[in-house]
């Protein structure tokens, strides 16, 4: 069990060395759902590379991290803000964007409306086919 802790804390370690550029990048700003004043903390957007990579990062709230991970506590009305993340400009938080839109839209009209307005650049589509099957 030791291995295991030792193994996380050395990865959280490693992580917190992006810590600066991550919210300097987000402007203290969850880069999901936009909100401020709350504490944000290090993402890493599935599926995770055996080393950390800065560009599978991402600043997120609790409430967002959480709702990521426990599918069945997600909160659709949270999601509306999904309308300005699937415009990110960091590939990685508009590719999540997308696969947590497809998520909700199996519940939520809004949802489907908003897919339409989806735009990708080139590589978008690979990194959410890559993120989609590790997110129940």
């Amino acid at each position: 069990m030791a291995k295991g802790r030792d193994k996380h804390q050395a990865r959280q370690q490693e992580l917190s060395l992006f810590g600066k550029d991550l919210v300097r990048r987000c402007g203290a700003q969850c880069e999901m759902c936009a909100e401020s004043g709350v504490p944000l903390s290090i993402f890493e957007v599935p599926p995770v590379p055996s080393e950390p990579d800065f560009d599978r990062c991402a600043m997120f709230c609790e409430t967002c991290q959480e709702q990521i991970n426990q599918p069945k506590r997600r909160d659709s009305n949270h999601w509306r803000c999904l309308n300005g993340a699937i415009w990110s400009e960091v590939p990685v938080v508009k590719a999540l964007a997308v696969v947590m839109l497809e998520k909700v839209a199996t519940q939520e009209a809004w949802a489907v409306d908003l897919q339409e307005q989806i735009y990708l650049q080139e590589g978008e589509q690979t990194l959410i086919d890559a993120i989609r099957p590790e997110l129940k």
